[in-house]
């Protein structure tokens, strides 16, 4: 089992304070749900834990290895966002192909058709530009872009945002197949029966602190979640 872990990071933004003192591990073949309010420090923590943005203090490790803008670790790391991040002129197999060859991946083609079908995009119109795309089917080929290069961390930002029920259903058994595989896997969400359904460890943020972190070897109930929630998001939790 390979762990990621916060060593007091902080981030300060000016002289905003986003996050402080943040210490925690993550374990691979987990799933590990970040709660909190608007401006608790939840995208900041995502944009250090992707290398995109460095801690003003701390160190963030995998493993042995500190992981950080200007190391070699941010291939360890497969991104989801509420906004897929795709080049809507490009077809499917475009945009899966142009992220496969930024990680030289090879035989870039076999592996484009194999996370199509992954995900359930194997028999989409093969000249039909992602612009095209429901929403669902938007997430569908984001998830396939990030699985591209079999990263270890898998990092979720709010990826069920405006998804029907039946998207949400199918990202919730991505996520469990996800972790079944062996992936660390960090869910940031606001809806707390979601968290409920994959968190084998549940973690809250307000204003820029942790003030909840806990693995339960048989998850959280969702009244549990709730109850933990607003106990750790009120003033003085």
């Amino acid at each position: 089992m390979t762990t990621l872990r916060l060593d007091g990071v902080g981030k300060t933004f000016g002289r905003h304070r986003a996050l402080i003192d943040i210490s925690t591990t993550f374990s691979t073949g987990q799933v590990a749900v970040v709660l909190g309010p608007n401006g608790a420090g939840k995208s900041t923590l995502l944009g250090i834990l992707s290398t995109l943005m460095q801690p003003t203090t701390g160190a963030v490790l995998w493993g042995a290895e500190r992981m950080g803008r200007d190391s070699n670790m941010r291939t360890a790391v497969g991104y989801v966002g509420h906004e897929p991040g795709l080049y809507g002129d490009l077809t499917a197999r475009e945009n899966l192909s142009l992220f496969g060859s930024l990680y030289g991946i090879p035989d870039v083609g076999a592996r484009v058709g194999a996370m199509l079908t992954r995900v359930g995009l194997g028999d989409v119109r093969p000249d039909a530009a992602a612009r095209t795309f429901s929403r669902g089917m938007m997430q569908r080929l984001s998830l396939a872009r990030a699985l591209m290069h079999e990263p270890p961390i898998l990092l979720f930002d709010e990826p069920a945002a405006a998804l029907d029920p039946q998207g949400a259903d199918w990202l919730t058994g991505e996520i469990r197949q996800e972790r079944a595989a062996g992936r660390l896997v960090l869910l940031v969400t606001h809806d707390l029966d979601a968290a409920a359904s994959v968190a084998d460890q549940l973690l809250v943020l307000r204003r820029g602190r942790l003030t909840f972190d806990e693995t339960r070897a048989g998850g959280f109930a969702p009244e549990a979640v709730r109850s933990l929630y607003q106990e750790k998001t009120r003033a003085g939790g």
